[in-house]
């Protein structure tokens, strides 16, 4: 018997064909198979820092110095020092998981921080809420302080960084 008499025979001769006439497409889609099976290649991630688990740590210095960095790149500013004051810190919000005992004429509540696991034996809250720290007011000291054109691009600058309205801003000149 040959392949041509048996059902499916004409089926196999029509796809010898059109992998004929279409290999380069099924090279294509071959490869593409391939390079999603194979693995990232990346490893582990490594883990974060304690304190760390939301990966928004807020440096009230490490802000200044990048403020400050900014700033010195306005024209006629100079070398900038920056100072924030603060009205209230950045906090977070974690889920609670809040148990009530009644024992004969007695309530007892206990609060406790809900923990999942995040895989490779690590574990970690979850993070409900995150408040940004809010900014009383800043102070910038600028060898170009002095100049009224400067003072207005460095009040922009910060007001647009941070938030803080003009009369919040003080621009010194400095030596």
């Amino acid at each position: 018997m040959k392949w041509g008499e048996l059902p499916w025979g004409k089926w196999l001769a029509r796809g010898r064909q059109a992998a004929g006439r279409y290999k380069f497409v099924l090279l294509v889609f071959a490869l593409g198979l391939v390079l999603l099976l194979l693995p990232d290649g990346g490893g582990e991630k490594p883990a974060p820092a304690a304190g760390m688990e939301t990966g928004t740590a807020f440096d009230l210095e490490e802000t200044e110095a990048e403020l400050a960095e900014a700033l010195s790149r306005i024209e006629g500013a100079g070398e900038v020092s920056v100072v924030l004051t603060l009205r209230s810190g950045s906090r977070q919000i974690l889920a609670q998981d809040t148990q009530t005992d009644q024992r004969e004429s007695s309530i007892q509540t206990s609060q406790s921080t809900v923990v999942v696991s995040r895989g490779s034996g690590e574990e970690g809250p979850i993070l409900l809420q995150e408040f940004c720290p809010t900014y009383q007011g800043a102070l910038v000291v600028c060898p170009g302080g002095g100049e009224p054109s400067v003072q207005l691009e460095l009040t922009r600058a910060v007001s647009a960084l941070t938030g803080l309205t003009s009369d919040k801003i003080s621009i010194c000149k400095g030596k």
